[in-house]
């Protein structure tokens, strides 16, 4: 009966150390990308109000709408993007895990739990693939958010905006490293105000 007990709780730690390893891989490419690019030197209050109009134009908000929030410079943007995404991340997680290692927390809250960071692990090394790769094919730099259904990339631009070829490596890149499809893709061009 004791080994019928353990295990679950042994399938559970399992689980548990594989999450954490996947969610430490992720913050670490997380933090080789930023000591390459940069730290955001800006306040906190102007990233998160970017981070705003970025993830209103990921929801189908108008490009319009989110082009007036990044009024600094195109390299600032990209680094208090990263910044605040990681900062996101590390608040979803932290409550992720509080719920999941609480006492009163019933299995299918801790179930639930796992799974979502899993998500998460597996989303922001995505993320950080999907990136490099853009960064091989010569952008300058990128963010890139991805949810289960959307993928959201911002690149800087000339002022003429980006060629169709530069669209469709992006979107050759997102394709190839995830089950999107090219409508489920939205290419954000950031320009120096």
């Amino acid at each position: 009966m004791k080994e019928l007990k353990m295990r679950p709780q042994w399938k559970r730690g399992i689980l548990i150390a594989a999450v954490l390893m996947f969610v430490g891989a992720a913050a670490w490419l997380n933090w080789s990308y930023n000591q390459r690019w940069g730290e955001a030197d800006s306040a906190m209050s102007d990233a998160e109000d970017e981070m705003t109009a970025a993830v209103n134009a990921m929801l189908g908000t108008s490009r319009e709408a989110a082009e007036p929030a990044l009024s600094t410079p195109v390299s600032d943007y990209f680094a208090k993007a990263r910044l605040t995404r990681q900062q996101s991340r590390d608040q979803a997680l932290s409550l992720l895990e509080t719920a999941a290692s609480a006492e009163t927390a019933s299995q299918e809250v801790i179930d639930a739990a796992m799974n979502e960071i899993t998500v998460m692990a597996g989303q922001s090394l995505l993320e950080s693939k999907i990136e490099n790769e853009l960064l091989a094919k010569s952008f300058a730099d990128c963010v890139v958010y991805l949810t289960d259904d959307s993928c959201m990339v911002a690149v800087p631009a000339p002022t003429e905006g980006l060629a169709e070829t530069d669209v469709a490596r992006i979107t050759d890149a997102v394709m190839a490293n995830s089950q999107l499809t090219a409508a489920q893709i939205n290419v954000i061009e950031v320009m120096d105000y």
